[in-house]
């Protein structure tokens, strides 16, 4: 049975007594049937993992009681995901998924075909904690307020930002990445894609690159998965041996 994953934002170390959330004392009672000292783990990013016990529980609260610490804090690659505003499922599913890629960051952006304007980003984080949980991630990513995209551009602080464009007879992703590094950001148009006046004024910018992901039109959902996980194999941590 896995130990399960818990993050806590408090300040961590050995020996300490941290409440965790509603959320957690229900998952941990309720979703995992966990007890009063059953092993969980604890982690954040600032302070590492740490193996700990559930000191209290009941229906609406948690304790932890913290053991020595199993992993020191580590940096997460500089890999930003830029996502059209999707459907509620897909645009749920693209959080998770690319919380358990290792993005730092989540831009959601408005386009000319978006049908969503607006997040919930507080939802959209409570799926990037599950995730990160799930996947042995020491962080979360930060999830942004939507903003439309050219707004979105103007404030890019320059590091390279790929955008899908398989209309465009653009270079294939692995071409046109040869020597990258991070930080990188890959961005995702709507269904339907960009229109060509976004697409244009995107790619004026000096740090926007077009490429392809191949001969076929993947879905938005599937462009976002299949590019991060390129960029990871290429230029992030996937590619550290």
């Amino acid at each position: 049975m896995s130990t399960p994953r818990s993050y806590l934002d408090a300040p961590l170390s050995e020996g300490a007594e941290i409440p965790g959330t509603p959320a957690q004392a229900h998952h941990l009672g309720t979703v995992l049937r966990r007890g009063p000292g059953d092993a969980v783990a604890v982690f954040n990013p600032r302070d590492g993992e740490f193996a700990a016990t559930i000191a209290a529980l009941r229906k609406d609260r948690c304790a932890f009681r913290l053991g020595e610490r199993l992993r020191a804090p580590a940096s997460e690659p500089d890999l930003r995901l830029v996502v059209a505003v999707l459907k509620r499922d897909a645009l749920d599913w693209v959080v998770e998924k690319a919380t358990e890629l290792g993005v730092s960051a989540i831009h959601p952006v408005t386009t000319r075909r978006t049908v969503v304007d607006r997040v919930n980003v507080e939802r959209l984080t409570t799926i990037a904690r599950g995730a990160a949980e799930q996947s042995e991630r020491l962080s979360i990513p930060v999830i942004h307020a939507s903003v439309p995209l050219h707004a979105a551009l103007d404030a890019w602080d320059g590091a390279p930002l790929l955008v899908a464009a398989e209309r465009r007879g653009a270079l294939p992703i692995g071409h046109a990445t040869h020597g990258l590094r991070l930080p990188c950001g890959w961005l995702v148009g709507p269904e339907g894609g960009f229109e060509g006046g976004e697409l244009d004024d995107a790619t004026r910018r000096p740090f926007v690159t077009a490429v392809a992901l191949g001969p076929r039109i993947l879905r938005a959902e599937t462009a976002a998965v299949a590019g991060l996980a390129v960029l990871q194999a290429l230029a992030g941590d996937w590619a550290v041996t």
